[in-house]
C-alpha cells in the first residue's frame, strides 16, 4: 500500500503538492470512485488510478533516460559537486535512482538511471557485452591503422589489451565513432593515448538497443518508452 500522493509523485508527473491539488479539485479517481484524500493508502497492483479521466501508468521500477552534461558526476551523491541525480526533480530523486555503469565528470551524452538493481547487475557484470557507442573528436586525426588495431585489440600503458572495438573514421579522421563491448576506467581516452591521440570532446550516443533521445537538450531527462523498457529487459 502506498499513499496517494506520494504514488503520483512517483511518476515523475507531479509533485507531491501537485497530487494533493489534483485530488483537491476531484480530479483523481481510484477505481471510478473520487479520491477524498491524498494521504489515502492505495494499492497501485490492484487499483485502477485515473488522473483527468487518465491512467497515470505506474510502474513498480522506474527507468529513466538522461542526457547528461560535461561537468557533473556520474553518482547518486557528493558533498561539493552536483550529480547526475541533482538533475532530476525531487520526487524522482526519492525512488532511490542510480546510473547504471558510469560517464566520466567531461563525458556528454546516454546514461540509464532506475532503481531497477537486477537490470543494473546484469549490464555492469563482466559477462555481458553490451554495444557502447561513442562519438569523439580528436586532436590527432586517426587512420587506417588505427582502425585496425582497434579491431585487434588496444593494449594500454599498463598492460591491458582491450576487447576488440570499432572504430569508424568520419571525415578525416579527426571526429570518430567507437563502439566498445566493456568499459573500463578512461577506456576511450587510453585508448586514443596508446594511438598518439587525445580526446577533445566524448558522447555517448548508443547502449545497445536503447539510444539518446536527440530531442534531449544536455541535462534534459524523459522515462523510458514501453518498447525502450522491452529492450533493455532483453540485454544479456
Amino acid at each position: 500500500m502506498e499513499r496517494l500522493d506520494k504514488l503520483l509523485a512517483s511518476t515523475g508527473r507531479w509533485s507531491r503538492r501537485e497530487a494533493k491539488r489534483l485530488v483537491k479539485e476531484g480530479r483523481v479517481l481510484v477505481d471510478g470512485i473520487p479520491a477524498l484524500c491524498a494521504e489515502d493508502k492505495v494499492n497501485p497492483e490492484r487499483s485502477a488510478v485515473l488522473v483527468d479521466g487518465a491512467d497515470i501508468g505506474y510502474a513498480r521500477q522506474t527507468y529513466i533516460m538522461l542526457h547528461k552534461p560535461a561537468g557533473v558526476l556520474s553518482a547518486t551523491e557528493d558533498p561539493r559537486q552536483r550529480t547526475v541525480l541533482d538533475l532530476l526533480p525531487p520526487e524522482l530523486r526519492r525512488r532511490g535512482l542510480f546510473p547504471v555503469g558510469r560517464l566520466d565528470r567531461d563525458t556528454e551524452g546516454l546514461l540509464l538511471l532506475t532503481d531497477d538493481g537486477a537490470l543494473a547487475h546484469r549490464l555492469l557484470s563482466p559477462k555481458s557485452h553490451v554495444d557502447k557507442v561513442y562519438y569523439a573528436h580528436l586532436d590527432v586525426p586517426l587512420g587506417e591503422e588505427d582502425r585496425l588495431a582497434f579491431a585487434q585489440g588496444i593494449v594500454l600503458e599498463d598492460g591491458y589489451r582491450c576487447m576488440a572495438a570499432e572504430l569508424a573514421l568520419l571525415g578525416d579522421g579527426g571526429e570518430v565513432l567507437i563502439t566498445l563491448r566493456e568499459g573500463k576506467f578512461h577506456q576511450i581516452k587510453r585508448m586514443a593515448a596508446a594511438r598518439g591521440s587525445r580526446v577533445i570532446y566524448l558522447k555517448r550516443l548508443r547502449m545497445g538497443a536503447l539510444s539518446l533521445d536527440g530531442a534531449l537538450p544536455p541535462g534534459g531527462w524523459r522515462c523510458l518508452t514501453e518498447e525502450e523498457i522491452a529492450g533493455i529487459g532483453g540485454w544479456k
